[in-house]
């Protein structure tokens, strides 16, 4: 996602969001940004894990309400029709490009931790995020903070609050929680890799969080249940 303006070094807008849909999420995770993270270390975001995967394991049940034919994902009238019922305010266009950018199989289904990314992009973009966590609660009490954890946890590793995450923001994240360690810099990496899923050396929100569900263990278990 996105591409190369001038050298590395310069300082702000070097990297230029190639959809729409992406230079909103830049511009919301710039504000965001703005605010600081209550995130000190690695370490606190990873004993955070249980606890998220816990709470977005409860979206299941806004999945299958959703998923009309019950065909285990949601297809673009689906979708939709969640977004009426959430009262979402989004245009088609932008509706059509959240679905494109969440379908990351590109099988014009939307699986459970597809939806899961969805759900946290809403949450990012929304006006309004409370109107939509009023929406969502039933079943779901912690939602509106796990989202509010997953935006934390990506400031706190996007240093320099460019709306990405780059290899020495991840190196230098992991090594304020392993200094000394000479392991430190291999796991910045492998982490760093999970979450570059285009391979262009810069991580987007979008891409955090589909990493972020693997980390948790959902990738694994969508298909369960």
């Amino acid at each position: 996602m996105g591409g190369v303006v001038g050298k590395a070094e310069s300082p702000k807008k070097v990297w230029l969001p190639e959809t729409k849909i992406e230079a909103k999420m830049v511009e919301a995770m710039q504000r965001r940004a703005s605010k600081g993270s209550s995130m000190r270390s690695f370490n606190a975001i990873i004993l955070k894990f249980p606890k998220i995967d816990e709470s977005l394991r409860k979206c299941k049940t806004i999945f299958e309400q959703f998923d009309e034919d019950s065909n285990g994902a949601i297809d673009h009238e689906e979708l939709k029709k969640c977004f009426q019922n959430l009262d979402v305010s989004f245009t088609e266009e932008e509706i059509s490009d959240l679905f494109e950018a969440c379908d990351i199989n590109e099988d014009m289904g939307m699986k459970f931790n597809e939806f899961i990314v969805l759900l946290c992009l809403v949450y990012l973009l929304n006006d309004e995020p409370a109107a939509l966590h009023t929406k969502l609660k039933i079943g779901t009490p912690n939602l509106e903070a796990t989202f509010e954890s997953l935006v934390d946890t990506f400031v706190f590793l996007d240093k320099n609050k460019d709306g990405y995450v780059s290899k020495s923001e991840m190196v230098e994240a992991i090594n304020e929680t392993t200094s000394g360690e000479r392991s430190s810099g291999r796991i910045a990496m492998k982490r760093f890799e999970e979450m570059d899923w285009d391979k262009n050396g810069m991580v987007n929100f979008k891409e955090f969080l589909f990493a972020f569900t693997r980390w948790v263990g959902i990738d694994e278990a969508e298909d369960d249940a």
